[in-house]
């Protein structure tokens, strides 16, 4: 189908009845049989209770104790349906009652038996509304029923029935080598799915293409079709003959795009001195929101990608690159959304104009041209050295309020970068204008935030205390003296504290990033909540990053609502207006800015679409860390059979986990293979510890390791402990709750004493 169920159910909000033919614009339907597809969903819906029809137009019934949910299945058959929700509960599912439904489907669940004292609620899928697995990677077998494909992913209980098709016509070509295979039907009754070889990718995961298991593996698309390629081309031109009418003219500002390796020239800057202290900072920002057409097939290919995979060896862009009159780049004018800010050399805000605008780009300089231009010393680098100086005192006064700044070496990872996919965010030392971006960022979601406009906020949770605890207990086995400020709580000061202490530390790498994986992922929500990374307290969002997120592009058109279409007074008769763009409303302000059924549409827009992006972001953060997980994997791999150093970063029952301090790949040491004697597992103290010979295993003790053995796809590593570890003191035996004997079986002498 052109659109899943999930899609579909999304466009009924309000209990207000919706006709077909907007569901067929909403949903791209332009065909035939798409929109044959649309009415056989339609109606197979009315079926089962989740629609009711009235005079050709349908409304969603809403039933109590049907729950939306991911499913997240384990490998021996039992699943659990994960709602959006943060800390609502889990609900578990049956193998019995999954109705076809597999690990990574997003489901509607009714609820059969409510959760009491420590266990979950038990309930049954009754709809799968979106397919998590439209393909798979998989081997290939040939049984007497034909030939079958069995996943690679063991939390995928089933078999696949192969067709031949173009690329394979003949499947026993094939017998026992890897395929990336695209699922044709999901099963039907007792009939297996059936699917097709799309790749070949070799005889196993442990040698085929790193970028071609992780495309395969989370279903990246590369290329844009023909079709977008060409609506892209179409849009180009149409933009050619833009009128700019009802923008601000900023064409005599002198503007200068600054990109990083990877990223889209989509923000400009402009710099001016309007006295010896006070100067006018322009954040020019690539108007995509106002440019690309609601609901057109690119805005759809965009709002289905959700967010850009960037990595110097991986690129899945959001948008075609046909679209170049939509990139701030030099030649002719550009339509912008321009914030022009007056703030002090001390980097203190004083004022600031939001503009629909048009810019000229002077230029556009990537970060190799602009440290070329600042080692130069002579006067052609005076602008970058001045707002350089500017970003450097944004970023300061930020850290003041306790905002967590982390080093560039440290910043190389796209998960800590706050304009990829945030927790923390960069130093401004090679990139000045990050620091600037996240500035414009803050003001303009905290302009809608105060205004009472809806928007997609960025929100980041407290981390969990008892994870910064082990952190901790880590970093003082290691004799690093780390400890909170408030015992009961973290703070954004803490983790300031803690990375300035662990950068003396020979391992300061691997634990600053085990500190920075303490912090929880940021999100995109509906929701005023606070952001811990920012030191924020409300209203942060994103808005400079269109060509590379989605929600940048509501944002930018919500921003557009209120600039065109907000109440500039309090009511038709009075005389006084305010400037809807200028900081100087948000106390001047006193009535809603939007008038009733603006809001509700906006609303009911965000509501649509916020899980999507959610689990997009959710699915594009684990394609990147698969990729950089097998990238490091890789490297261990190569390394099999040799003796490595590491440092024990957890302690289980079953073993322990250690870090491997040259490729920061964390592996297992499984009790097992402790045979030196009968270890007991003391979880208080978090340790493994010998009967006889007092050897003990802790968290933050280095041992040397043997990589055994390295299973690349599913990125686990098994270690053998050579040397390391610690001696128990009589306080250590004496102390905390009664030890837990493990089942580590001892050397045959050993036993026989």
């Amino acid at each position: 189908m052109h659109f899943t169920i999930a899609s579909l159910l999304a466009n009924f909000t309000e209990d207000k009845f919706v006709a077909p033919k907007a569901l067929e614009k909403k949903l791209g339907c332009e065909d035939e049989q798409s929109q044959r597809e649309l009415e056989i969903a339609l109606d197979a819906l009315e079926r089962i209770g989740l629609l009711t029809k009235e005079r050709g137009k349908y409304r969603r019934n809403h039933e109590d104790g049907l729950i939306e949910g991911r499913l997240r299945c384990s490998s021996k058959g039992f699943c659990f349906a994960i709602q959006d929700t943060e800390g609502a509960e889990d609900i578990f599912v049956r193998e019995n009652q999954l109705s076809t439904a597999w690990n990574g489907d997003r489901v509607l669940v009714r609820v059969t038996r409510e959760g009491r004292r420590k266990k979950s609620p038990e309930g049954e899928v009754k709809l799968i509304l979106e397919r998590g697995n439209p393909s798979v990677i998989a081997r290939v077998k040939q049984t007497e029923h034909g030939f079958r494909a069995t996943p690679l992913d063991d939390r995928l209980l089933f078999e696949i029935a192969l067709e031949p098709n173009e690329l394979v016509p003949d499947l026993s070509q094939v017998v026992d080598q890897l395929v990336h295979v695209n699922i044709r039907r999901y099963p039907l009754g007792g009939y297996l799915p059936v699917g097709e070889i799309g790749q070949i990718l070799g005889t196993d995961a442990q040698s085929a293409p790193v970028l071609d298991l992780i495309c395969c593996k989370h279903n990246l698309v590369r290329q844009f079709s023909p079709a977008l390629g060409s609506a892209a081309t179409a849009l180009n031109q149409h933009l050619q003959a833009m009128e700019f009418e009802q923008r601000q003219d900023l064409r005599e500002l002198v503007t200068i795009t600054l990109v990083a390796p990877g990223q889209e020239p989509q923000v400009a800057f402009s710099l001016d001195a309007l006295d010896q202290d006070l100067w006018q900072l322009g954040v020019h920002i690539a108007d995509v929101g106002g440019l690309l057409p609601v609901d057109d097939p690119l805005d759809r290919a965009a709002r289905r990608q959700g967010i850009t995979l960037a990595t110097p060896e991986l690129s899945v862009p959001l948008l075609p690159p046909e679209l170049t009159l939509l990139r701030l780049l030099p030649g002719g004018d550009r339509a912008a959304i321009s914030l022009l800010i007056h703030l002090t050399s001390a980097g203190e805000v004083q004022s600031y104009t939001i503009h629909r605008s048009r810019i000229s780009v002077d230029a556009c300089v990537d970060s190799e041209q602009v440290v070329a231009t600042l080692e130069r010393g002579d006067s052609s680098g005076d602008w970058l050295r001045s707002l350089l100086r500017l970003a450097t005192a944004v970023s300061q006064r930020r850290q003041q309020r306790g905002s967590i700044e982390i080093t560039p070496a440290v910043s190389l990872n796209l998960a800590y970068a706050d304009e990829g996919l945030a927790t923390a965010i960069p130093l401004p030392m090679l990139a000045p204008w990050t620091s600037l971006v996240v500035l414009a960022n803050e003001l303009l979601g905290k302009h809608l935030a105060t205004l009472s406009v809806p928007a997609l906020y960025r929100t980041q949770q407290v981390p969990e205390l008892y994870a910064v605890q082990d952190f901790l207990k880590l970093c003082q086995n290691l004799n690093l003296p780390l400890s909170l400020g408030d015992s009961s709580s973290v703070a954004p000061q803490d983790f300031q504290r803690f990375l300035e202490q662990l950068a003396a530390s020979d391992l300061a790498t691997v634990l600053q990033e085990l500190l920075l994986d303490t912090l929880k992922p940021a999100t995109t929500s509906v929701t005023l909540s606070p952001h811990f990374s920012l030191a924020l307290g409300s209203g942060y969002a994103h808005f400079c990053s269109p060509l590379q997120r989605y929600s940048d592009i509501v944002n930018q058109r919500i921003l557009h609502t209120l600039l065109t279409q907000g109440r500039d007074r309090r009511s038709p008769r009075a005389k006084e207006r305010v400037n809807l763009g200028h900081s100087s409303c948000l106390e001047q302000v006193t009535w809603n800015v939007l008038t009733t059924d603006v809001q509700r549409e906006l609303e009911a827009l965000l509501k649509e679409i916020v899980a999507h992006l959610q689990e997009r972001e959710r699915q594009t953060q684990s394609a990147w860390k698969d990729l950089v997980g097998l990238q490091r994997v890789r490297q261990v791999q190569a390394c099999m059979g040799e003796v490595r150093p590491g440092i024990i970063t957890g302690v289980q029952s079953y073993g322990f986990f250690v870090e491997l301090i040259e490729f920061n790949v964390e592996g297992l040491v499984h009790v097992s293979s402790l045979k030196d004697d009968w270890y007991e597992y003391r979880a208080h103290a978090q340790t493994l510890t010998g009967r006889r010979n007092r050897l003990r295993y802790r968290l933050g003790d280095r041992v040397d390791v043997l990589i055994k053995n390295v299973d690349s796809y599913r990125q686990q590593v098994d270690l053998t402990v050579m040397s390391g570890g610690s001696q128990a003191t009589d306080e250590d035996l004496a102390g905390g709750a009664d030890p837990i004997q493990t089942h580590a079986p001892m050397a045959e002498d050993d036993q026989r004493a």
